[in-house]
């Protein structure tokens, strides 16, 4: 990998506010990391519209409670497009492999699918986030 890509990375590193990038190429996983704390907790998207001083909530996860995490580092949308309604919000029920989200990475746009059935419990990010691969998206019940 050349110096002049690598910039380009740590740029859209330092863009997107992520802590890490691991991209896949030719056989061969390169990864970056930038020195930083991990938070401690990520407030949920009703959390953070309820109280936007706050950016540090904590929250406990409650009993047949599961998280759907992004299985990789991008921007979040909730839709497939602006006009277009999101694929779930809480209440919403899934069946194993619908879309879920979107995680566009690098311009690519990568469906996000469920791989279980279950009903949204929370939103735990806002449309046009950055996310990092492990961040916590959603908490939904199974229903199956």
């Amino acid at each position: 990998m050349e110096l002049s890509e690598l910039r380009k990375y740590g740029e859209l590193m330092k863009e997107l506010k992520l802590s890490a990038f691991e991209i896949s190429e030719g056989g061969r996983t390169f990864r970056m990391e930038r020195n930083s704390v991990p938070s401690q907790s990520t407030p949920s998207y009703e959390e953070v519209a309820e109280n936007s001083d706050s950016a540090d909530v904590a929250e406990k996860s409650t009993e047949g409670t599961l998280e759907i995490k992004s299985p990789m580092v991008g921007l979040f949308y909730s839709a497939s497009a602006e006009d277009k309604e999101d694929f779930v919000k809480i209440g919403s029920q899934f069946r194993k492999g619908d879309t879920i989200c979107i995680i566009e990475a690098m311009k690519l746009m990568n469906e996000i699918k469920a791989e279980d059935d279950g009903v949204i419990e929370k939103v735990l990010v806002r449309n046009g986030d950055a996310v990092e691969f492990g961040t916590p998206l959603f908490t939904y019940r199974r229903t199956n």
